[in-house]
């Protein structure tokens, strides 16, 4: 482990951690894209956050001075949609979850309800509006025979202040009073979010680089793709965390420079 010795053809990049935190870029990360940008190398954007669009977090980077299509953006939201779609085309769907979300499950075509017996399917997510009755709803329709499906597995998001509970808070409390577990989770390390990267890219995994600030999440879903990976010590995992963990990066990033190599 160390820092990269070779550029790759693409790169795949977290947002929220990784490239910036808050309002605000990491140090580095900017000159770090615009580089890398400069050889033509692809480079994508993948985010497990579904409390945002594909539009908002392009129009987000591009505030910061990082040009960025929506196009070139993946989040938790626009997999699950797509995820969805090809199980279950027209189910009808209670959605613990923000209004971004929501929307873009709308714009697939799928119908959501809070009437119990009519849902096909609940959908746990990163929801910051989360309150009993919902909880309620999800419970009752289970019980009556919902699929259960989730957006994410983060426990936390991070944030400048420390942290927000995230998905798993949510995941958790719909298994423990239903005693169902999660059928699937869509996003970052899953394969449904890792496929759908590189079929953006058009690239194959052995020629991409995943980097990202989870070893759980991020790191895991580049190896377990065949892929490099590699961990930037700014976001939600201390280098501490290293010495115990099965997942070990290929690389540890002190900050985004660090994957320019010095040939």
């Amino acid at each position: 482990m160390g820092i990269p010795n070779r550029f790759f053809s693409g790169y795949i990049f977290d947002l929220d951690g990784t490239v910036y935190l808050g309002d605000a870029l990491l140090p580095t990360a900017g000159e770090t894209l615009a580089a890398l940008r400069t050889r033509s190398t692809r480079t994508i954007f993948v985010s497990n956050n579904p409390t945002h669009g594909r539009e908002e977090y392009a129009a987000k980077l591009n505030r910061l001075g990082v040009p960025t299509s929506a196009e070139d953006i993946l989040n938790s939201s626009l997999v699950m949609a797509d995820f969805l779609t090809r199980r279950m085309p027209g189910a009808r769907l209670f959605v613990i979850g923000e209004e971004p979300l929501c929307a873009e499950l709308r714009h697939a075509g799928f119908e959501l309800t809070e009437e119990a017996q009519h849902i096909d399917a609940v959908i746990a997510s990163f929801d910051r509006t989360f309150v009993y009755r919902k909880l309620q709803i999800a419970f009752d329709a289970i019980r009556a025979g919902a699929r259960f499906f989730a957006t994410n597995p983060d426990r936390y998001c991070p944030v400048p202040s420390g942290g927000e509970p995230d998905c798993a808070a949510i995941i958790a409390a719909i298994e423990a009073c239903t005693d169902t577990q999660v059928e699937a989770v869509v996003g970052k390390p899953s394969h449904y979010m890792i496929e759908a990267a590189l079929n953006l890219m058009d690239l194959p995994a052995a020629d991409c680089l995943m980097t990202g600030d989870r070893l759980e999440t991020d790191v895991l879903m580049g190896l377990e793709a065949g892929m490099s990976a590699a961990l930037v010590l700014t976001g939600a995992t201390p280098e501490s965390a290293l010495e115990d963990s099965p997942i070990q990066p290929t690389y540890i990033l002190r900050q985004l420079g660090d994957l320019l190599p010095n040939l």
